[in-house]
């Protein structure tokens, strides 16, 4: 599974739901390009999952194997890759718990990502925030230290989470040793995708979004719902490409061709209409090998399951040997075989 002699890499996902065109361009190219380049930890994140999605906890287990079908899809190897379920790993709970004393109150609540994802989750919350929900960039330090992780492949908006995770890590070896690798940043390639609604974030809750396992049909019903330019009215009507989504996802999945929909759009030569149909028919061209992976793993669900197991129960290695450095440094008592 892992590679020796190469440095580790921690990422994952949150199995809140299925994985979209969000995670694609942000995040799982990238795991696909980089896997034999490194030792690969892929997290599937249940228990943070929790923290916003603790009144639906079935809901949650019930994605633990979308989300698994959807990064094996993509072309993720298992003998690349170590896939993790956190909820099966009590080293990172315990190291999470160690973390959140090194860390005060005050620090979490300035963390602009925190913020800003606690603003949208006003509904949810109101004015209680819950204690899980405001920890869990704690929960995410403990991720990248209970696996010695070197690098984490980040988008612009999770640098603070990162950040914090690395002044945890100097925190902890400034009172107990060195004891972690302090995680390097490793830029996604693409920007945050633009949610099918214009919104500046595709999310999956948000229903703005094109899942990977969606099917042909249902993805051409939601770009022909996408938000274009207000002020082209009529086919006719010279265009604004630089305001309009579609042609964000033009850009994505036709950049050869951007030039001419850019030209056809602000002459008035290409109808909104038109442009919705062909940029459905090029995601649908692109995905369908996708697909047809990941429907061939709707029938190994216990082969599936196995899987994410017994990887996990081989992450633990590296785990339990972690936090037994951990727990001699903070003067704990320690078992020994």
């Amino acid at each position: 599974m892992s590679i020796p002699n190469k440095p580790r890499l921690l990422t994952g996902d949150r199995p809140t739901g299925k994985l979209h065109l969000g995670h694609y361009f942000g995040s799982l190219q990238s795991r696909v390009a980089l896997q034999e380049q490194h030792q690969n930890f892929i997290l599937i994140a249940d228990v943070q999952a929790l923290t916003d999605h603790f009144h639906h906890p079935e809901q949650v287990s019930e994605n633990v194997l979308e989300v698994l079908k959807d990064n094996l899809a993509v072309g993720l190897k298992e003998e690349h890759c170590t896939f993790v379920l956190q909820s099966q790993v009590p080293e990172i709970a315990e190291l999470t718990v160690f973390f959140s004393n090194l860390v005060t109150l005050s620090r979490l609540q300035q963390n602009p990502t925190v913020r800003h994802e606690i603003r949208q989750k006003q509904a949810l919350f109101g004015e209680s925030v819950t204690y899980g929900f405001l920890g869990y960039p704690i929960s995410q330090a403990a991720d990248l230290a209970a696996f010695q992780a070197e690098v984490v492949p980040v988008g612009e908006d999770q640098l603070p989470i990162l950040e914090q995770s690395r002044e945890l890590i100097r925190t902890f070896h400034r009172y107990y040793g060195e004891v972690f690798p302090e995680p390097q940043a490793l830029m996604a390639q693409h920007r945050r995708i633009k949610g099918l609604d214009g919104q500046q974030k595709m999310g999956k809750s948000l229903g703005n979004a094109i899942h990977l396992a969606d099917s042909a049909e249902v993805t051409q019903q939601r770009v022909m719902g996408a938000v274009t330019d207000p002020q082209k009215i009529r086919k006719n009507d010279p265009g604004h490409p630089e305001v309009c989504t579609v042609y964000t996802y033009h850009a994505l999945f036709q950049p050869e061709n951007l030039g001419q929909v850019h030209q056809e759009c602000t002459q008035g030569q290409r109808g909104c209409v038109s442009c919705k149909k062909e940029l459905s028919e090029k995601i649908n061209t692109h995905l369908q090998p996708l697909r047809e992976r990941r429907s061939a793993l709707n029938e190994k669900h216990p082969e599936l399951t196995a899987l994410l197991l017994d990887h996990t129960e081989t992450a633990r290695v590296t785990s339990r040997a972690t936090l037994q450095k951990v727990r001699q440094g903070m003067r704990l008592m320690v078992k020994t075989e």
